[in-house]
């Protein structure tokens, strides 16, 4: 395959393993928590943009998205193996974006779990995705293969030691978006339902669906919610952020279609000023109407 024989030369050119320098926060009882850069992929950060989580139990550990590499996955275990030297019970793939499933290598042996429809996707696109990272983070991307999920997730609850997790099976900014609620600590991890202080990724979006699922997640009484992009929080603030940049990308989509405005005309349009501090902005908006308004201006027509 193309993207092996681009591995091979880059392997030539670079012997150093890329190092993610990954920094770990215990933000729970048992609970922690690896923050990815508020970026899009490159060579200077490795693929190392979204955020994972473990929990260590005397049952063994639970990881939550395993990141863009096996390189990242490799040192993603290296620093849970610091805290316990437990078995990885479980590993849970969020969703089907690559940031947050192609360093399931590293867990090989692991019950590796994910919806249908992401263990489909993953089996079926992987490869494609991996492809696409080599040529935007190359080297980082060294000895990379697609390891699917081993088994499909149906079930409502997970339970680990003293956590009881409930299973939340929702969707928006994909077709399947798996929700975790630690019932015994009160940890909510929404993964890329939320980008907290960073503008959302949208290839797959459904706004209208994703704003609905985010009321929803709303009226859950968490204690501290875990957001796939973005930093930790105690309040409703990333949730709040959340829906309000979505009705704005989809009020912007649906009046643009309207008028007849062509995506670079739309792209002029100067954004409101309660987004001015959300990194990556012009460039998620950007991917975002591209993305998207095709489809709004086929309900115009």
């Amino acid at each position: 395959m193309r993207y092996i024989l681009l591995l091979f030369f880059l392997t030539s050119l670079f012997s150093k393993e890329f190092d993610f320098n990954l920094k770990v926060l215990k933000i729970a009882p048992n609970t922690y928590f690896v923050e990815g850069k508020k970026e899009y992929f490159s060579q200077n950060n490795g693929g190392d943009i979204a955020n994972s989580s473990f929990i260590v139990s005397n049952d063994g550990v639970l990881v939550i998205d395993t990141g863009s590499s096996y390189i990242y996955g490799k040192q993603l275990l290296k620093e849970i193996r610091k805290i316990t030297n437990k078995p990885i019970k479980y590993v849970i793939n969020t969703h089907h974006h690559p940031d947050h499933f192609l360093g399931n290598q590293a867990f090989r042996g692991a019950i590796i779990m994910a919806s249908k429809y992401t263990k489909d996707y993953i089996s079926k696109h992987g490869d494609e995705y991996i492809t696409n990272l080599v040529n935007i983070v190359q080297y980082a991307m060294k000895d990379t293969e697609v390891l699917a999920p081993n088994k499909v997730l149906n079930s409502k609850y997970i339970n680990l030691g003293k956590h009881k997790l409930k299973i939340l099976y929702l969707n928006g900014h994909t077709q399947d978006d798996l929700v975790l609620y630690d019932q015994y600590t009160g940890v909510l991890f929404v993964s890329d339902l939320i980008f907290y202080n960073r503008a959302a990724a949208t290839p797959h979006a459904n706004i209208k669906q994703w704003i609905k699922t985010l009321n929803k997640l709303k009226e859950i009484p968490y204690k501290l919610l875990v957001s796939g992009h973005g930093e930790v929080s105690k309040s409703k603030k990333p949730i709040i952020q959340m829906i309000s940049y979505l009705k704005y990308l989809d009020n912007i989509l649906k009046v643009s279609s309207k008028k007849g405005l062509g995506v670079y005309e739309i792209l002029e349009i100067k954004k409101p000023k309660e987004f001015k501090d959300i990194f990556m902005l012009d460039e998620e908006f950007e991917r975002s109407i591209i993305n998207l308004y095709p489809k709004y201006e086929d309900k115009v027509e």
